[in-house]
């Protein structure tokens, strides 16, 4: 069950021998038609109908689909007709999985009662309590892109068009009736379907093994490298069957307590899913640089060329592929990120300066995303340059930016070598889309030289806190975009004997929420950020820097709620021995104000000045503010989506920057940071929005200051 059902469930779940019914005398009893009896009248669906009647809404549950459908709710149905079902059963007869095209044909109760959930679940979509997520095909997705909801099978479908602008194909494959769609029913849309929604099933891993043993398939000299690394196991990954255990049976509480400020309880993920996204050169590219059929190019072959290009400096040439200090293993695993990002999250789009995402219908200046990548943990950015520069997404993209103290911030130019590589998406990514994976074809070579090192070391490095930790984008809780109370309030499961996030050790005694500002106005840089009560202690892993250097890390102060706490920040390389990094952090402290549950006191020892006409004059207030610890925050974004924001975060008395740590930090080693809870009051909160890395060359330059 979706969102509506959650509470419901979690009394399931912690009873497994208790059956759910569902509760048919809350039934629409108005004039117009549910889902269900639109089904029943329409003869061509009279074979979906019988199959609604016997697919259960859970193995928890007595009541069928078709009961369902019948009752309140919001859901978006793509309803197979009787002749798509038949020739769904003609094609598993063809492949010999039932004796004959028909449902007499199954000899395995098991595989016909599977057969059946697979047709009945993935056909519908469940937007629960949230009518603005029911779909009719005016607010379908953009070409290529994925509904902000799963299936009920829990997965991701994706729309296609075709050149007719009729044709509407979901996944690339399964098209939408032309004359018998957009039909609304008191509880959702109904939309006429010519086959059914059957998406493989098949993971990365699967798809690369395909590829090896069958020689075919776009991307086959790549299989043959990760297959030679060893990944193909952790690439088939779909789900920790741990974390569905212990949710399964109650042994993780599915409900953080209730959340004084939002007033909600932080409802903990159904899931924890693995995901990954391959950029990957196509085989045309290696026939063209190494002038062979991609058929005959070896392991060999791609090492020489790696080697004569020197794109993976400081690597060990040898034939221990899988060892992560291996030339192909670091140059294989930079093209892989431990996440599966649909095109619609390439990059976030919410609050940068001169876009409001309620109104604009243009993107504005250019927007960034920079992640770790697998294997010998790499940065690569993801990028959109916006109206200024080429159209698309690309990575490692390096232009010059009008970053004056007045400048648009839009790209001026770009050297050839800093063009980055862009990504060259399909009309129709259904093909490359998997259950747990998306690959993007590239079609020049991706490598963590020394150039592109270099390149990140002259970057201010900015991440959205949620974007350090693949498991928000894996498990849809990241950027949603659906902003009811259960995807709003997400909590994280705190335990010392389990960690739901890879990179963050959370003690006992946390309360950690991830909480989304999604159509609320929130201050928050891209509207979302981490909130943690209770007697808080969380170490992180840090992404690595690109060279060996002095670096700035700064954190973004937003205080404005008096709710704020106070703890105190260590920095390593050992986790369990981190030295403190001077005073604690004040999270409740603004440019003027410190904000208590008691009032607001005066405060004006950060320097804090409004910026003026005079840019001398604001350009000495930033170096006042840097030697108390304090910066204001960017001008890269609104502070605020409601309305027509005006105001950037460098405007915004309560938002400012903290500088956390100064310190020396190399490109081969793994750092932390921990934040620990120095208050008696376990009701106040952690805030955390986005953390930077600055090196030094930007913020302590005589000929450049660093830009606003």
């Amino acid at each position: 069950m979706k969102k509506h059902l959650a509470s419901l469930f979690a009394i399931v779940l912690l009873v497994v021998s208790c059956t759910e019914t569902i509760d048919t005398s809350n039934r629409y009893t108005f004039t117009e038609e549910t889902i269900t009896s639109y089904l029943q009248k329409h003869e061509q669906f009279s074979e979906y109908v019988k199959l609604l009647g016997v697919v259960n809404v859970s193995k928890y549950s007595e009541s069928t689909m078709l009961q369902l459908l019948s009752a309140r709710g919001n859901y978006t149905v793509f309803a197979p007709n009787n002749d798509a079902i038949q020739l769904y059963l003609d094609t598993l007869a063809l492949k010999g999985i039932i004796t004959e095209p028909s449902w007499e044909g199954f000899t395995d109760e098991r595989k016909l009662d599977s057969i059946q959930h697979v047709i009945v679940f993935n056909s519908i979509l469940d937007a629960g309590n949230d009518n603005d997520y029911t779909y009719q095909t005016s607010s379908f997705p953009e070409q290529n892109e994925e509904f902000l909801i799963s299936n009920m099978n829990d997965r991701k479908l994706s729309v296609h068009y075709g050149t007719n602008p009729d044709s509407i194909f979901i996944n690339g494959i399964y098209q939408l009736s032309q004359t018998n769609r957009d039909i609304l029913a008191i509880n959702g849309f109904i939309h006429e379907i010519q086959s059914v929604i059957a998406p493989s099933n098949q993971t990365l891993g699967d798809v690369i093994s395909s590829m090896v043993a069958e020689g075919d398939g776009g991307f086959v000299v790549m299989a043959k490298l990760i297959s030679a690394c060893g990944l193909t196991d952790t690439l088939s990954r779909v789900k920790d069957e741990k974390y569905e255990e212990m949710y399964m049976t109650g042994e993780i509480d599915p409900e953080l307590p209730y959340h004084d400020t939002e007033q909600s309880v932080g409802y903990l993920p159904e899931h924890r899913r693995y995901g990954f996204t391959l950029f990957a050169e196509t085989d045309e590219f290696w026939s063209q640089a190494l002038g062979k059929d991609y058929a005959d190019i070896t392991i060999d072959d791609v090492r020489a060329y790696i080697r004569d290009n020197n794109f993976c400096p400081g690597s060990i040439d040898d034939t221990n592929y899988k060892s992560v200090d291996n030339m192909l293993n670091q140059f294989v695993t930079y093209h892989l990120l431990p996440m599966r990002i649909p095109k619609n999250k390439l990059t976030i789009h919410y609050t940068e300066k001169g876009y409001n995402f309620q109104s604009s219908t243009t993107y504005t200046i250019p927007v960034w995303e920079l992640y770790t990548t697998m294997g010998k943990r790499r940065l690569i950015e993801i990028y959109e340059a916006g109206p200024s520069g080429p159209e698309g997404f690309y990575l490692n993209r390096f232009p010059t930016l009008d970053n004056r103290r007045r400048g648009t911030y839009k790209e001026t130019g770009c050297d050839p070598d800093k063009e980055g590589i862009h990504l060259d998406i399909p009309e129709d990514m259904g093909s490359l889309s998997f259950v747990n994976a998306i690959i993007y074809p590239i079609n020049r070579v991706l490598a963590y030289d020394n150039d592109t090192r270099d390149n990140f070391q002259k970057m201010r490095l900015r991440y959205d806190v949620a974007a350090l930790f693949p498991e928000f984008m894996n498990n849809d809780i990241r950027i949603d975009r659906i902003g009811n109370t259960y995807t709003r309030h997400v909590g994280i499961p705190c335990t010392s004997t389990y960690n739901y996030l890879e990179d963050c050790d959370i003690a006992d005694g946390s309360l950690f929420y991830y909480l989304s500002g999604y159509k609320c106005g929130w201050a928050n840089y891209q509207g979302d950020e981490l909130n943690v009560v209770g007697k808080y202690e969380m170490t992180f892993r840090l992404p690595p820097v690109p060279r060996k250097g002095t670096y700035e890390i700064r954190y973004l102060i937003g205080c404005g709620s008096s709710w704020r706490s106070m703890c105190q920040v260590y920095f390593g390389t050992d986790p369990d021995n981190l030295p403190a990094m001077g005073i604690p952090l004040d999270v409740r402290q603004g440019a003027h104000y410190r904000y208590l549950l008691s009032g607001s006191v005066a405060s004006e020892f950060v320097g804090w000045q409004d910026d003026t006409d005079d840019d001398d004059f604001n350009a000495e207030t930033d170096k006042k503010m840097r030697a108390n610890g304090y910066m204001k925050g960017p001008e890269y974004y609104w502070p605020e989506i409601s309305g027509s924001p005006t105001s950037t975060a460098r405007k915004r008395d309560r938002i400012l920057r903290r500088i956390i740590v100064t310190s020396t930090m190399e490109p081969d080693q793994t750092y932390y940071l921990r934040f620990k809870n120095v208050l008696d009051n376990e009701k106040l909160q952690f805030y955390m929005d986005f953390i930077e890395f600055c090196p030094k060359e930007i913020y302590d330059n005589p000929m450049t200051p660093e830009d606003i």
